[in-house]
């Protein structure tokens, strides 16, 4: 990658090799910057994997391999020491929505992410290792015995670029999952995949891991190319992130052999029970939680909490409990260290000024904070959250006072992926219910945005749809009743 007057060259890589020519030139996220990359329609017919025999290398790998060649990729990526790394921070300030130290303190994490225990957890967890490395067997009540395994699939991701570890989290599933994947790279982070990709090709440019990642940026909606790449004798699976316009649009391909596995954009929320106000601790403990969830990776996340549904009652009293705790969440939201949380990088001028209408109704609306891009805490003076709770961003969150925990429920919809829940017994109280109604994933306060990757997500198992379950049946006439024998006296006509 070149840094230039006209935008830095970002190259693309198929299948361990790289292609660094007929640049044409993209815009970044919302046009503040520009980057050269190759002609996309030029790379068709070398980029899909029309031959799909060519999995067979990968599927012969033995398991401990492939942990040995990511926990080695893990250890190339530390910061200090990658130029590629170090240069995708360097630039990644013209495009992400993320701040400079935020972009540093994800890549500080990656490594771990490419650790062999947690490989293993991940592939142990979410498929099970037995069926990566072979055929299981299970004899069935019929009698015949069943081996299933699970088989890599050719795949394109179309991922996010709310965070840098999307595009680590692709590359590791696409390796344990022996598949080979097209990773799309999105406008706001063209650099990540790119930066793994080419580590990659420098740690052994013939490993069959890296003959099976290609990693290439395309404008999203450019309905000539896709139609051409989103065909079944090329790519079996599309896993698409995004907003709602960017899955929609990918609907469009989906057909008899082409699947869709959507990881689309949810909202999530928070309930904190009475109990945050039984001491001075716990009400400071439940502050710095809560603003944790609203704050890190400066709430660009699904994870973020956003609306908080606050047990303090909705009198008088209770009122003022909730604008006291508003306060000090926005307290410690200030405080939070900045390897986890900044002053944001973009302010929505719609929510300003939707912001900036509430103060006028201080008997409907308590505003804490909501400028220099500091974030902001609106308190709700009645029991519902603000007509533009959707659109809550850039560290800003709605406290709204509830009489009863239960009453959050009303909130939670099939649009709800995080709910972060204060205390711990108060969520085995809602966890039969919560989900009722939508909610993906219940966690204790203050690790809404710590997820761990070995879990479902979004309601699903991504990585047991990623792959192709496949069935070997083996039916012994003298066991399984044959379709052909005669009802009564089960001998062959």
């Amino acid at each position: 990658m070149n840094n230039t007057m006209t935008g830095f060259a970002a190259p693309a890589i198929i299948r361990g090799q790289l292609i660094d020519d007929d640049l044409v030139m993209f815009g970044g996220r919302g046009g503040t910057a520009t980057f050269r990359a190759p002609d996309p329609h030029r790379l068709l017919g070398s980029l899909e994997l029309s031959d799909p025999s060519r999995l067979r290398e990968v599927q012969d790998l033995p398991f401990s391999e492939i942990v040995a060649y990511l926990a080695a990729l893990g250890d190339a990526l530390a910061l200090p020491r990658n130029a590629h790394m170090q240069e995708a921070l360097e630039l990644s300030a013209q495009f992400s929505d993320m701040t400079p130290s935020l972009v540093r303190a994800s890549f500080e994490q990656l490594p771990a992410l490419f650790s062999a225990a947690a490989v293993r957890e991940l592939a142990e967890t979410t498929i099970g290792i037995p069926y990566l490395e072979g055929w299981v067997p299970r004899v069935m009540a019929d009698g015949r015995t069943a081996s299933v395994r699970a088989f890599g699939a050719r795949t394109v991701h179309i991922i996010a670029g709310n965070s840098p570890l999307i595009a680590a989290l692709s590359i590791i599933r696409n390796a344990v999952g022996r598949s080979d994947a097209i990773i799309k790279t999105p406008s706001n982070d063209p650099l990540t995949a790119l930066a793994i990709a080419r580590t990659m090709r420098e740690l052994d440019p013939t490993h069959p891991i890296t003959r099976h990642l290609s990693v290439a940026y395309w404008k999203g909606g450019d309905s000539g190319f896709e139609e051409r790449l989103f065909q079944p004798t090329g790519v079996e699976k599309i896993i698409a992130w995004g907003g709602l316009a960017s899955v929609t649009h990918v609907l469009r391909y989906v057909q008899p052999g082409l699947e869709l596995i959507s990881l689309d954009p949810k909202r999530s929320a928070t309930i904190i029970g009475p109990q945050a106000f039984a001491s001075e601790e716990s009400f400071v403990d439940v502050a710095l939680r809560t603003a944790t969830d609203i704050g890190a990776l400066n709430q660009l996340g699904c994870v973020n909490a956003r609306v908080v549904y606050v047990a303090s009652g909705t009198d008088p009293d209770g009122l003022e409990l909730a604008n006291r705790l508003g306060e000090a969440i926005y307290a410690q939201l200030q405080r939070l260290p900045e390897h986890l949380s900044t002053p944001a990088k973009w302010s929505d001028p719609e929510l300003v000024a939707e912001i900036d209408a509430l103060r006028s109704s201080p008997d409907w609306y308590r505003v804490i904070g909501g400028r220099g891009g500091n974030g902001a805490v609106i308190v709700s003076q009645l029991d519902e959250p603000v007509d533009f709770s959707g659109r809550l961003s850039g560290r800003v969150a709605n406290i709204v006072p509830i009489d009863d925990p239960a009453d959050a429920i009303r909130g939670i919809s099939a649009y709800t992926q995080t709910v972060g829940i204060y205390p711990e017994s108060l969520k085995a109280q809602l966890r039969e219910q919560l989900p009722l109604h939508g909610a993906q994933r219940l966690v204790s306060l203050g690790y809404a945005a710590d997820p761990s990757v070995s879990l479902p997500q979004d309601g699903i198992e991504p990585m047991r749809r990623m792959v192709k379950w496949i069935v070997d049946e083996r039916c012994e006439p003298d066991v399984v009743r044959p379709l052909w024998a005669d009802a009564d006296t089960k001998e062959v006509r």
